[in-house]
Protein backbone atom coordinates (compact mmCIF):
# COMPACT_ATOMS: atom_id res chain seq x y z
CA UNK A 1 0.00 0.00 0.00
CA UNK A 2 1.10 3.46 -0.86
CA UNK A 3 0.98 6.44 1.60
CA UNK A 4 -1.72 9.20 0.27
CA UNK A 5 -0.08 12.74 0.54
CA UNK A 6 -3.55 14.04 -1.03
CA UNK A 7 -5.26 15.78 1.90
CA UNK A 8 -2.00 17.06 3.50
CA UNK A 9 -1.59 18.65 -0.38
CA UNK A 10 -5.17 19.94 0.22
CA UNK A 11 -4.32 21.39 3.74
CA UNK A 12 -1.22 22.64 3.01
CA UNK A 13 -2.92 24.71 -0.14
CA UNK A 14 -5.56 26.23 2.34
CA UNK A 15 -3.11 27.20 4.66
CA UNK A 16 -1.33 29.41 1.57
CA UNK A 17 -4.76 30.42 0.68
CA UNK A 18 -5.62 31.91 4.24
CA UNK A 19 -2.10 33.15 4.59
CA UNK A 20 -3.35 35.20 0.75
CA UNK A 21 -6.34 36.36 2.37
CA UNK A 22 -4.42 37.72 5.33
CA UNK A 23 -1.85 39.88 3.26
CA UNK A 24 -5.31 41.26 1.29
CA UNK A 25 -6.63 42.66 4.59
CA UNK A 26 -2.97 44.63 4.99
CA UNK A 27 -2.94 48.21 3.52
CA UNK A 28 0.05 48.49 1.59
CA UNK A 29 -0.87 52.26 0.30
CA UNK A 30 -2.72 51.57 -2.47
CA UNK A 31 -6.62 51.43 -3.01
CA UNK A 32 -7.99 47.60 -2.39
CA UNK A 33 -11.06 47.05 -1.38
CA UNK A 34 -10.04 43.91 0.63
CA UNK A 35 -9.01 45.92 3.50
CA UNK A 36 -12.74 45.75 4.29
CA UNK A 37 -13.30 42.38 4.41
CA UNK A 38 -12.87 42.00 8.11
CA UNK A 39 -15.11 45.32 8.69
CA UNK A 40 -19.02 44.44 10.10
CA UNK A 41 -21.56 47.45 10.66
CA UNK A 42 -24.63 46.79 12.77
CA UNK A 43 -27.64 46.32 9.73
CA UNK A 44 -31.07 46.11 11.56
CA UNK A 45 -29.40 44.46 14.64
CA UNK A 46 -27.25 42.21 13.24
CA UNK A 47 -23.21 42.24 12.29
CA UNK A 48 -22.94 42.27 8.31
CA UNK A 49 -19.63 42.63 6.33
CA UNK A 50 -19.40 45.91 4.72
CA UNK A 51 -18.82 43.91 1.15
CA UNK A 52 -22.67 42.41 1.57
CA UNK A 53 -24.04 45.60 2.38
CA UNK A 54 -22.53 48.05 -0.70
CA UNK A 55 -20.26 48.67 -3.40
CA UNK A 56 -16.73 48.79 -2.78
CA UNK A 57 -14.55 49.43 -5.44
CA UNK A 58 -11.02 51.51 -6.28
CA UNK A 59 -11.80 54.88 -7.76
CA UNK A 60 -8.33 55.45 -8.05
CA UNK A 61 -5.52 54.13 -6.68
CA UNK A 62 -5.77 55.66 -3.50
CA UNK A 63 -9.26 56.02 -3.37
CA UNK A 64 -11.83 53.63 -2.43
CA UNK A 65 -15.55 54.36 -2.92
CA UNK A 66 -18.37 52.61 -1.00
CA UNK A 67 -21.67 52.82 -2.58
CA UNK A 68 -24.43 51.58 -0.05
CA UNK A 69 -27.18 49.37 -1.59
CA UNK A 70 -29.24 50.57 1.18
CA UNK A 71 -29.05 54.79 1.82
CA UNK A 72 -29.75 54.20 5.31
CA UNK A 73 -27.09 51.91 6.38
CA UNK A 74 -24.59 55.21 5.44
CA UNK A 75 -24.65 56.00 9.10
CA UNK A 76 -23.77 52.33 10.23
CA UNK A 77 -20.98 51.96 7.90
CA UNK A 78 -19.29 54.96 8.35
CA UNK A 79 -19.44 54.25 12.26
CA UNK A 80 -17.48 50.78 11.53
CA UNK A 81 -14.80 52.04 9.19
CA UNK A 82 -14.35 54.43 12.47
CA UNK A 83 -14.55 51.59 14.86
CA UNK A 84 -12.39 49.06 12.84
CA UNK A 85 -8.52 48.60 12.76
CA UNK A 86 -7.99 50.42 9.24
CA UNK A 87 -6.67 53.56 10.56
CA UNK A 88 -8.82 55.81 7.64
CA UNK A 89 -11.09 58.21 8.32
CA UNK A 90 -13.88 58.04 6.21
CA UNK A 91 -15.64 60.93 4.04
CA UNK A 92 -19.19 60.81 4.15
CA UNK A 93 -20.77 63.55 1.31
CA UNK A 94 -24.42 61.59 2.04
CA UNK A 95 -24.28 58.82 -0.56
CA UNK A 96 -21.24 57.62 -0.97
CA UNK A 97 -18.35 57.30 1.67
CA UNK A 98 -14.85 57.79 0.36
CA UNK A 99 -12.14 56.57 1.66
CA UNK A 100 -8.57 58.43 0.95
CA UNK A 101 -5.43 55.80 1.62
CA UNK A 102 -2.47 57.98 3.01
CA UNK A 103 0.91 57.38 1.65
CA UNK A 104 2.62 55.20 3.90
CA UNK A 105 5.35 56.68 5.49
CA UNK A 106 9.06 54.99 6.09
CA UNK A 107 8.72 53.45 9.50
CA UNK A 108 4.81 52.95 8.88
CA UNK A 109 6.13 50.59 5.81
CA UNK A 110 8.37 48.84 7.84
CA UNK A 111 6.00 47.93 10.27
CA UNK A 112 3.74 46.19 8.13
CA UNK A 113 6.70 44.23 6.93
CA UNK A 114 7.59 42.93 10.10
CA UNK A 115 3.49 42.23 10.51
CA UNK A 116 4.25 40.41 6.83
CA UNK A 117 7.24 38.36 7.53
CA UNK A 118 5.53 37.60 11.35
CA UNK A 119 2.37 36.26 9.28
CA UNK A 120 4.77 34.34 7.25
CA UNK A 121 6.19 32.44 9.72
CA UNK A 122 2.91 31.61 11.10
CA UNK A 123 1.89 29.85 7.69
CA UNK A 124 5.05 28.43 7.56
CA UNK A 125 4.25 26.86 11.18
CA UNK A 126 1.04 26.05 10.07
CA UNK A 127 2.56 24.00 7.07
CA UNK A 128 5.45 22.20 9.62
CA UNK A 129 2.45 20.84 11.41
CA UNK A 130 0.49 19.56 8.80
CA UNK A 131 3.97 18.05 7.79
CA UNK A 132 4.15 16.29 11.25
CA UNK A 133 0.24 14.76 11.21
CA UNK A 134 1.61 13.34 8.11
CA UNK A 135 4.13 11.59 9.26
CA UNK A 136 2.50 10.85 12.74
CA UNK A 137 0.05 9.33 10.30
CA UNK A 138 2.69 7.23 8.18
CA UNK A 139 4.98 6.10 11.64
CA UNK A 140 1.32 4.69 12.76
CA UNK A 141 0.57 2.73 9.27
CA UNK A 142 4.09 1.34 9.56
CA UNK A 143 2.89 0.26 13.35
CA UNK A 144 0.45 -1.38 12.60
CA UNK A 145 1.91 -2.86 9.40
CA UNK A 146 -0.34 -1.07 6.49
CA UNK A 147 3.30 0.06 5.65
CA UNK A 148 6.50 -2.07 4.62
CA UNK A 149 9.89 0.19 6.20
CA UNK A 150 10.41 0.83 2.42
CA UNK A 151 7.25 2.52 2.02
CA UNK A 152 7.54 4.40 5.58
CA UNK A 153 10.82 5.80 4.59
CA UNK A 154 9.55 6.63 0.65
CA UNK A 155 6.23 8.74 2.66
CA UNK A 156 8.31 10.36 4.64
CA UNK A 157 10.26 12.10 1.70
CA UNK A 158 7.11 12.79 0.20
CA UNK A 159 5.66 14.20 2.87
CA UNK A 160 9.15 16.74 3.38
CA UNK A 161 9.06 17.37 -0.46
CA UNK A 162 5.56 18.47 -0.40
CA UNK A 163 6.70 20.75 2.51
CA UNK A 164 9.47 22.31 0.90
CA UNK A 165 7.33 23.29 -1.96
CA UNK A 166 4.51 24.74 0.11
CA UNK A 167 7.58 26.94 2.09
CA UNK A 168 8.87 27.90 -0.71
CA UNK A 169 5.34 28.95 -2.15
CA UNK A 170 4.89 31.14 1.50
CA UNK A 171 8.13 32.71 0.94
CA UNK A 172 7.62 33.62 -2.49
CA UNK A 173 4.20 35.60 -1.31
CA UNK A 174 5.71 36.82 1.42
CA UNK A 175 8.48 38.84 -0.99
CA UNK A 176 5.83 39.73 -3.32
CA UNK A 177 3.94 41.22 -0.69
CA UNK A 178 7.03 43.12 0.44
CA UNK A 179 8.18 44.07 -2.70
CA UNK A 180 4.20 45.43 -2.99
CA UNK A 181 4.71 47.49 0.72
CA UNK A 182 8.47 48.80 0.10
CA UNK A 183 8.09 50.36 -2.94
CA UNK A 184 6.92 54.02 -3.02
Amino acid sequence: MKFKTDEFETRMKKSISAYSDNLGTIRAGRANPEILSRVSADYYGAPTPISQMAEIRAADARTLVISPYDPSSLKAIERAILTSDVGITPQNDGKLIRLAIPQLNEERRRELKKQVERLGEEAKVAIRNIRRDAMDRAKAQKKSSELTEDEEKQAEKDIQTLTDKYIKEVDRVTEGKVKEIMSV
